[in-house]
């Protein structure tokens, strides 16, 4: 009865839009403390962009850190004087290679990683990156959790909801805004298609490349209704997402049983 009662609990999520110094980690993470604790309501996962403590910086020579250094052990702080998860991902190096890698670390100091799979071509970060090959599926207060990052938006494949794995798809970006339709759009596709909420993190302001970001994070339901959405403004938002709905609209539209089967190379 108590896993029961835990899977249908309210999940308070804070979505952090902002402008980033560019490859400046000491500076975003002043920057980032702060927004952080003027939290004034108790929240579950504080989610931060892409690239949160560089900008979407393509010299990971310069910027890059280690596992459990600068950024792990600060992430370890915040997580425990909020007593919340935070996410986000940054620039690792590990065995002389580079990774952009989503870090969640939780309250008690636990650390799990995902690194992203799909890499920006376009910026040529398959050149000077290292992509992931497996998924995290992380259990919050009953919640089964995927985060992603920005490019692997494209990728439906990536992100199906096989046998309905996780509640809460989350990506975190630079999504420049020259291709904002793209991100409105597909976030919506995503939530509509894996029957689950949405959360879309990007960030705001001209970044060290001259590229411009508009922000349109995002919270999406099951429907694909956009229950909330920033446009340029730097925000620090809090959203509650409701399980029972979730789970009700599930069984009485069942439409993840009748997906396809596939294997992913």
């Amino acid at each position: 009865m108590a896993d029961q009662n835990a899977s249908l609990q309210d999940l308070n999520v804070t979505l952090v839009q902002t402008n980033l110094h560019w490859e400046d980690a000491t500076a975003n993470m002043a920057m980032l403390e702060e927004k952080i604790f003027g939290i004034s309501a108790p929240t579950d996962l504080i989610i931060l962009p892409e690239m949160f403590t560089t900008g979407f910086s393509m010299s990971p020579a310069k910027v890059a850190e280690p596992m459990n250094l600068y950024t792990t052990r600060w992430m370890k702080q915040i997580a425990a004087q909020t007593g919340a998860v935070i996410t986000g991902s940054v620039v690792i190096k590990e065995n002389n290679q580079y990774y952009n890698r989503l870090l969640w670390i939780s309250p008690n100091g636990d650390v799990d990683t995902y690194d992203k799979r799909h890499l920006f071509r376009m910026a040529k970060e398959h050149e000077v990156y290292t992509g992931g090959d497996k998924k995290l599926i992380k259990n919050l207060k009953g919640w089964k959790i995927c985060p992603l990052i920005c490019y692997d938006l494209r990728f439906p494949v990536w992100s199906r909801n096989v046998n309905l794995e996780y509640d809460l798809l989350i990506y975190v970006a630079n999504w420049p805004q020259v291709r904002m339709y793209p991100w409105d759009s597909l976030l919506v596709a995503r939530a509509i298609e894996n029957q689950s909420y949405v959360v879309g993190v990007n960030r705001t302001g001209l970044d060290g490349n001259n590229v411009v970001h508009a922000g349109h994070s995002a919270v999406i339901d099951f429907t694909g209704k956009v229950l909330f959405r920033e446009v340029n403004n730097e925000v620090v938002h809090q959203h509650t997402l409701t399980k029972a709905t979730l789970d009700e609209f599930r069984q009485k539209f069942p439409a993840y049983l009748d997906a396809d089967a596939f294997e992913i190379q």
